[in-house]
């Protein structure tokens, strides 16, 4: 016969699930809540902001890349090296994203960046995580996760640092420590998306400085931010974590314009 323990184990996982539904049923009832992109009444447990299947249809991009700075090729064939990296390296050592930024997964940022809805930060994170969890390389031997910062006055206009939250919820499921003060924004930019390539590169010159160099010298930081467009940003966060000391600077983005 079952023990005691084995007995009361058993009555509790069912006792559990039927109050989960149960509080469910009630959170519906008196605050129904709906899918932000499709409308769906969110009625399964944990969905919060996006329905399940709006979330299944973010899914990783299949197309190759270049193996330094990422950017996702057009055409057929395997990783190698694009023109541009081969022609001059870029400051950061590899950068990998996960999918175009389109869709339901440009949706689903937009929706986090601007809509102030945080929650997506642990999603989208894990999305990170999953996407890229056969590149070894990138993961390989990091020492610290060191998110692209907001200015001050713009993090307390949104409310919140959209990178930040990515680099928690990234460093949490792969185990590793996240230094969030160690690079900051001293100056309170232009927006990029208004403006080209070479006006992008000019616009963030001098707008970082690390605060903590001893937190990152001689070590492996993984740069984390949320949208690879120019790669200026990385590129000038990267090029300032060097000359800190950084050994080596990876970089992963949710997604890339």
């Amino acid at each position: 016969m079952p023990g005691k323990s084995g007995i009361r184990d058993g009555l509790i996982g069912p006792a559990r699930s039927a109050l989960q539904r149960g509080a469910k049923l009630v959170e519906l009832a008196l605050f129904p809540s709906f899918c932000k992109l499709c409308g769906t009444l969110l009625e399964r447990a944990g969905e919060r902001v996006l329905c399940a299947g709006c979330l299944q249809k973010i899914v990783p991009e299949t197309a190759s890349s270049c193996v330094c700075c990422g950017r996702f090729f057009d055409g057929e064939g395997g990783p190698h090296a694009c023109a541009a990296c081969l022609e001059r390296k870029p400051p950061f050592d590899r950068h990998r994203s996960c999918a175009r930024y389109r869709g339901e997964l440009k949706d689903a940022l937009l929706l986090f960046k601007y809509r102030r809805f945080r929650s997506l930060g642990k999603a989208l994170g894990r999305f990170v995580v999953e996407s890229l969890a056969e590149e070894i390389v990138l993961w390989d031997g990091v020492d610290v996760v060191v998110p692209v910062p907001l200015h001050p006055r713009r993090r307390r206009e949104r409310g919140f640092d959209q990178a930040r939250v990515l680099a928690r919820e990234i460093g949490r499921l792969r185990k590793l420590p996240v230094a969030a003060g160690v690079l900051r924004k001293v100056r309170n930019i232009a927006p990029q998306t208004s403006l080209e390539r070479e006006a992008r590169r000019a616009n963030v010159r001098g707008a970082y400085e690390v605060a903590r160099s001893d937190r990152i010298r001689g070590r492996v930081v993984l740069l984390v931010d949320d949208v690879f467009t120019t790669d200026s940003t990385i590129r000038e966060c990267a090029a300032v974590l060097k000359r800190a000391g950084a050994r080596e600077v990876r970089a992963v983005t949710v997604a890339q314009a």
